[in-house]
């Protein structure tokens, strides 16, 4: 009997109820290390108890962490349960009215499209949803405005060109003064505007209480609840993901139901029993605990294509942090990447199994290859068992030169597992983050560019103030408007002229040009 398959059964974890397996063989670590770990792993399941039991877990903003509660509401306090179900049953119950025509468009006889506005978890997790478990009989097709670029802006339009009259809009933003997603609302409204119709009566918010959005939306068909306990990156099962997937026609009730079943899984306190835990003490083993090492996520099933983007958002902004939970400077994270396989037969595996060292893999494998019948490529041969083939032999090739690995299988992809994956690498990262002292539900180096972006419009603001029709040198204008950041100032002076919103000439260099009005 090969080590392999020694290895293979004695750490393989298996999630009976959902048909979920982690393989974790092909990770060089010893049964010593893990046995060495449970001191720290059992602070980190102190601490999530303590967090689902609505602890303060960010303390910058004072914040309970509560995304665990949105599938399983008897765990947060009466008032917190009381919301969760209240909204989950108005987002059923408004999904039902349209799909059964009873909330209209006004100059259509149904919706059959939905435009969803927002940026970061509020955009990335309905995406997942829409792009694993959407297809053909779609009830309304989802499109998306997930940036502030005007040419992204104008693509989505013309795919929606002719159909904005039967076209809902989910404008989602916890604060409404998220400025990528403003951005967007408004040239959607001006869009609607050029089209003779009522953005009013089609638009939908998801916000905050008392928000800039909430009060924005007065007077449109509905507005939906976020809560300041939920982060964005970690809202799925709030009405940020249902609400869409629920108008898209997608079961939300299962994908509720496979969260609610992998946190039960996750509370289990024995690491081999539990994915999440075992999954975040590979990440450790791994990275060293410091980031050490990339994770590079490869799903091997179409479906899942953009599970690597979604894990870079809640991965990334959970784990990348300066200071630890007594402030020292630790920067701390863990870099993810991937696209899908086998795809990436021909791209970056490459790389992965001869390249520089600085990886680990995490394959996701999918053992249903499709609904429909069967069809052999080569006598007694799918499609799905080179696929299969792909996966294998590429984990089989990494191991050789010693490049590790971790391997994720689920029996479909459906709404009960997508709900169960979101729920596990919640858990994983919170666990993980607890294992090296990070505090994994706060944001300041988002909040922080969100400033450095305003700061470099008021430069843009004080540069054009000080254009004239006179031809002026970038230096020239930055001293006559005060502005100290000339390169900033030129950058944003090239960007309108470009865009014709200021005149220039040529100067001798590209940095002598001179602009005017």
């Amino acid at each position: 009997m090969s080590s392999n398959w020694q290895r293979y059964q004695e750490f393989l974890c298996v999630v009976d109820s959902l048909g979920i397996t982690l393989d974790v063989s092909r990770m060089n670590f010893t049964k010593t290390w893990l046995e060495a770990m449970a001191p720290k792993l059992a602070h980190a399941f102190d601490a999530m108890e303590a967090l689902e039991q609505g602890k303060i877990a960010n303390p910058d903003e004072k914040r309970r962490v509560g995304h665990y509660w949105l599938r399983a509401p008897e765990l947060a306090s009466t008032a917190d349960a009381a919301a969760i179900n209240d909204a989950l049953s108005k987002v059923k119950s408004f999904a039902a009215d349209v799909h059964a025509g009873r909330v209209v468009p006004p100059n259509a006889p149904r919706f059959t499209r939905q435009l969803i506005i927002g940026i970061g978890g509020s955009a990335l997790g309905p995406q997942l949803a829409a792009d694993a478990l959407g297809g053909e009989g779609d009830r309304l097709q989802p499109f998306f405005f997930d940036n502030t670029d005007p040419d992204g802006f104008d693509r989505v339009l013309a795919k929606l060109s002719g159909h904005l009259k039967e076209t809902l809009v989910l404008v989602i933003s916890k604060s409404g003064g998220t400025k990528e997603t403003r951005n967007g609302m408004l040239e959607a409204q001006a869009a609607w505007a050029r089209a003779g119709l009522d953005f009013s009566k089609q638009a939908v918010a998801v916000t905050g209480a008392g928000s800039e959005l909430e009060r924005a939306a007065m007077g449109w068909l509905a507005r939906f609840p976020m809560w300041d306990w939920v982060g964005g990156r970690t809202s799925q099962t709030s009405a940020v993901g249902l609400l869409p997937a629920a108008l898209q026609g997608l079961d939300v009730d299962a994908l509720l139901a496979g969260a609610r079943e992998m946190d039960r899984v996750t509370r289990v306190r024995d690491p081999l029993k539990n994915p999440a835990a075992l999954m975040a003490l590979m990440w450790h083993h791994a990275s060293k605990g410091v980031g050490a090492k990339d994770m590079v996520v490869l799903p091997y099933k179409d479906r899942l294509l953009l599970m690597s983007r979604y894990l870079q958002q809640l991965v990334m902004e959970s784990l990348g942090k300066e200071k630890d939970l007594e402030g020292k400077v630790v920067e701390q994270g863990l870099s993810v990447y991937g696209n899908k396989g086998s795809t990436d037969q021909h791209a970056y595996v490459q790389q992965l199994r001869d390249g520089v060292a600085n990886h680990f893999v995490l394959f996701m494998e999918v053992l249903k290859d499709r609904a429909g019948a069967t069809f052999e490529v080569e006598p007694g041969v799918t499609s799905g068992d080179y696929l299969q083939g792909f996966l294998l032999g590429t984990r089989a090739a990494l191991a050789e030169k010693g490049r590790e690995s971790l391997t994720l299988t689920l029996p479909e992809v459906n709404a009960k597992t997508l709900g169960a994956l979101i729920a596990l690498f919640e858990r994983t990262v919170g666990l993980y983050g607890s294992l090296i002292n990070v505090n994994a539900y706060h944001q300041p180096g988002v909040e922080a560019g969100k400033k450095a972006a305003e700061a470099v419009l008021a430069v843009q603001r004080a540069i054009v103030s000080a254009l004239s029709e006179t031809p002026r040198t970038v230096e020239e204008l930055a001293k006559s408007a005060g502005v100290e950041d000339v390169e900033t100032a030129f950058m944003c002076l090239r960007h309108l002229a470009s865009n014709g919103r200021v005149k220039r000439e040529a100067g001798e260099r590209i940095t002598g040009e001179r602009f005017f009005r």
